[in-house]
């Protein structure tokens, strides 16, 4: 039988709201796969049992009592060791925060906490959110659900893991650089980097930065939007937040008759994996079966792209973490520790650069959306890699010219206003998953979420995104 805890956000909330279950039934059962999934894959920095199970507690109460409540109620859910929560030891994946217990909780899991969710935990990220990778001084590596050699992704590595294993049903992340979508593509789950501003980003020093976002790691399409419906809208908090609010019901509104996609497999310029390729390709052709008009596009962009957004990211961390090299470098990652200093190398000119390649960009993508609704490319260019290996082992041009890149994210922290999502496509002959990225016109969410539903339904429906069973079976045992 179905557990409560796997059935979709809403339909938990609505179950806990009509004594059809308790919400201490799911959260309870959440406790229990944290713990169990933690002895291998290492997912949280904190699990929240006695604070997630009196919330619970005192939900089931106010249903019980028939008062008011929110959309999320009794839904559990988890938030990354980067962002604040008042009362939880919050360490950024890193020594440098020692053991700091924050009084504040950050607006994106205030919303979540006041439509009714249950925070049960922190996961785990790697130091200051820096890497494709989890694995941090702190919390060691972090593991991926369908094969425990490889890499759960990063940054929002452990949220993944929470995510793919039935934890819960989404997880709050960030992406700076792809660090909601990667783990997403490599943990076989649903995440989405929201449009700048849609979500007030208000965790870090400054409210200026361009390249953050919060989004949701989920199970589902569906669960992606009762996050968004919950967290996105505007506040004063972040200066740069939209005064607008997030339409659910245009999200729900399924359908590719008549949707005109742009697809390119490797946006000009990256080596893609041929198992990679082909669980796009198959992808593919089940959206052209559904109605859709999908077109291959010549893409002309280079590796620049990708040298320009880590010279942007070198000089973020330099300006939000370089202080404490001076305190603290021994016992910091070296890779952090690399960055750091290029970014603080970094000439003030060239900086102000990178913005002539991201207008050239914008200018190709605005030419694109002329004719297209979205544009559809992988996630990432392989599967997940072995927990051995790290960025700088994916940032070579090979022989024949491409570039030996991880993911395919960066480019659209680069176009922030974009909104990016990765739907899982299917499994690589490797039994690992492969992610979708799904890329729209500035500010549509909405009209993203709701064509990946509908790709999503079309995939179930062609079996195409269900994973092979001894995977399943070894990986994913509770």
């Amino acid at each position: 039988m179905t557990h409560p805890l796997d059935l979709t956000a809403k339909t938990i909330a609505d179950g806990i709201r009509s004594g059809a279950f308790s919400a201490e039934t799911v959260v309870g059962e959440s406790i229990r796969r944290a713990k169990a999934v933690s002895q291998t894959l290492n997912p949280f920095a904190v699990i929240r049992e006695e604070q997630a199970l009196e919330a619970a507690r005192q939900a089931d109460s106010a249903a019980a009592r028939g008062e008011p409540t929110g959309p999320l109620h009794g839904v559990p859910f988890a938030a990354k060791d980067l962002t604040p929560t008042a009362g939880d030891l919050t360490t950024l994946g890193s020594w440098t925060r020692g053991n700091w217990v924050p009084t504040q909780t950050a607006l994106c899991i205030r919303r979540l906490e006041a439509a009714g969710a249950i925070l049960m935990g922190k996961t785990t990220t790697p130091e200051f959110a820096f890497s494709s990778f989890t694995n941090s001084p702190r919390w060691g590596v972090t593991r991926n659900p369908w094969n425990p050699e490889r890499t759960s992704g990063g940054s929002s590595g452990g949220a993944g893991v929470a995510v793919a294993t039935g934890v819960v049903p989404f997880a709050e992340g960030t992406d700076m650089g792809g660090s909601v979508r990667i783990p997403a593509a490599f943990c076989g789950v649903v995440g989405l980097k929201p449009s700048l501003g849609r979500i007030p980003m208000t965790i870090l020093p400054s409210v200026f930065d361009n390249i953050s976002h919060f989004g949701p790691l989920a199970r589902s399409v569906a669960d992606a939007v009762a996050f968004m419906e919950t967290a996105a809208g505007g506040s004063d908090e972040d200066i740069a937040s939209l005064p607008i609010g997030f339409d659910g019901a245009a999200a729900r509104r399924e359908g590719l008759e008549g949707k005109r996609f742009a697809l390119s497999i490797d946006l000009g310029y990256y080596a893609i994996q041929p198992q990679v390729e082909t669980v796009i390709r198959q992808a593919v052709a089940e959206t052209r079966r559904a109605g859709a008009v999908v077109d291959e596009v010549p893409m002309g962009w280079t590796r620049a792209v990708n040298d320009e957004w880590l010279d942007l990211w070198c000089v973020f961390m330099s300006a939000f973490f370089g202080s404490e090299l001076t305190e603290h470098r021994h016992h910091m990652d070296p890779s952090v520790v690399s960055m750091i200093e290029r970014g603080l190398a970094m000439n003030a000119t060239a900086y102000k650069r990178v913005e002539l390649l991201r207008t050239s960009m914008w200018r190709d993508m605005a030419r694109l959306f002329e004719r297209y609704d979205a544009l559809l490319c992988p996630t990432c260019a392989i599967t997940a890699p072995a927990v051995t290996e790290t960025d700088d082992d994916y940032a070579a041009t090979l022989p024949d010219g491409r570039f030996k890149g991880l993911d395919l994210t960066c480019p659209f922290n680069m176009l922030p206003q974009l909104p990016a999502l990765s739907l899982p496509a299917g499994f690589a002959a490797d039994g690992l998953p492969v992610g979708l990225q799904i890329v729209g016109r500035r500010f549509a969410d909405e009209q993203v979420l709701s064509m990946a539903a509908a790709v999503e339904a079309r995939l179930a429906a062609a079996g195409l995104n269900a994973p092979p069973m001894e995977a399943a079976g070894r990986s994913l045992e509770r």
